[in-house]
């Protein structure tokens, strides 16, 4: 069965397996190397290349092709290979909004979390003794190491250690509470994602 037809020619339908195998021998090369430069995926181009000829088969008896069946197979995979990209599309924009929903919400309960922290530190740092706090704030928040600060204010190295060590004896003590229910908070968060 010769299935090279001229534009103008109506397409007989194809019944037997033979035919069929015939025009999938023809063309599926051709079909799948056009696909595959429209996605630049091997592996799908194969996939919606196959589908279109399932399809074809399925629906033999009810096909009506006014152009000639070559012509009719790229019109159908290209119209298959853009649902496809359509498809990819809304699945890339449904990621990104599940995504980008997840990535605001959850910053939005730890800035929460750490402005309530933040200002129980606040707090229990106005607690803390003048020369303590004045330690503790340039050791932890400027980062200066011990013998800096020593140098800085004309102490010790053993004075800012032994002040660094009551600064964090007071801290633990006034923030205990709330760092036992930050602790419980992650573990629960944690949990519940699982």
């Amino acid at each position: 069965m010769d299935l090279t037809y001229p534009v103008s020619y109506t397409a007989p339908i194809i019944y037997d397996d033979a035919a069929f195998e015939q025009l999938f021998k023809a063309h599926y090369k051709a079909l799948h190397v056009y696909v595959n430069t429209m996605i630049r995926d091997e592996e799908m181009a194969e996939e919606i290349v196959q589908n279109r000829f399932m399809k074809f088969w399925e629906k033999r008896e009810l096909l009506d092709i006014q152009t000639s069946v070559k012509a009719y197979l790229y019109k159908c995979v290209h119209n298959d290979t853009l649902n496809f990209l359509k498809h990819e599309k809304v699945k890339i924009r449904h990621q990104n909004f599940t995504m980008h929903s997840t990535v605001e919400s959850e910053p939005a309960s730890h800035r929460v979390e750490l402005n309530e922290l933040a200002s129980r530190i606040q707090g229990a740092m106005e607690d803390l003794p003048e020369q303590c706090r004045l330690i503790f704030h340039m050791s932890r928040f400027e980062e200066l190491k011990y013998r800096e600060i020593a140098d800085q204010l004309g102490l010790s190295i053993k004075t800012v250690e032994t002040q660094m060590g009551k600064a964090l004896r007071i801290l633990r003590l006034k923030l205990v509470d709330f760092l036992v229910l930050l602790l419980l908070g992650v573990l629960f968060y944690k949990d519940f994602l699982n």
